[in-house]
């Protein structure tokens, strides 16, 4: 597997996707497959064919990776361990493109840094403390995780 600086995260999934095709392993093939779908589609996205920039094809990834996430807990939800195990080897893929999640005790430190540096309390300042965490964070925790540290930061 390329690493992400050695190339751009999009040409490391191209090179990912053809080393998978001829190891024949069918679920990392077709879970890239899946993201690259997913990057072309936003690139075709709107008025005018663009290209992603990293940080939104990063985007991209770790929105699928939540759908996976979701979508094996419904699974669990349902009883349909078989389901879910498939959704979980899929996200196992993906993570391996995501940046190392954040513990939830660095969260909290990030959270409650960003209410002293903003000298804000109540929930009345969950928004500007939400978008001063989520630039620190930049993509290494989902925005409920987020919510929830800043909620417990401003004491609500």
């Amino acid at each position: 597997m390329t690493t992400p600086q050695q190339a751009g995260l999009k040409a490391t999934l191209q090179s990912d996707l053809t080393e998978a095709m001829r190891a024949r392993d069918r679920v990392r093939a077709a879970t890239i497959r899946m993201a690259l779908t997913a990057v072309s589609t936003e690139e075709v996205a709107g008025k005018a064919h663009r290209e992603l920039t990293e940080e939104e094809v990063l985007k991209v990834v770790a929105k699928e990776a939540k759908k996976r996430r979701e979508a094996a807990e419904a699974y669990i939800g349902a009883a349909r361990p078989e389901l879910a195990e498939q959704e979980e080897a899929e996200l196992a893929v993906l993570e391996a493109y995501l940046p190392a999640q954040l513990e939830d005790a660095e969260l909290a430190r990030l959270a409650q840094e960003s209410v002293a540096e903003l000298g804000v309390s109540g929930l009345a300042a969950m928004g500007q403390v939400m978008k001063v965490v989520q630039a620190k964070v930049a993509g290494r925790a989902e925005g409920g995780r987020v919510a929830a540290a800043v909620r417990t930061a401003l004491g609500a």
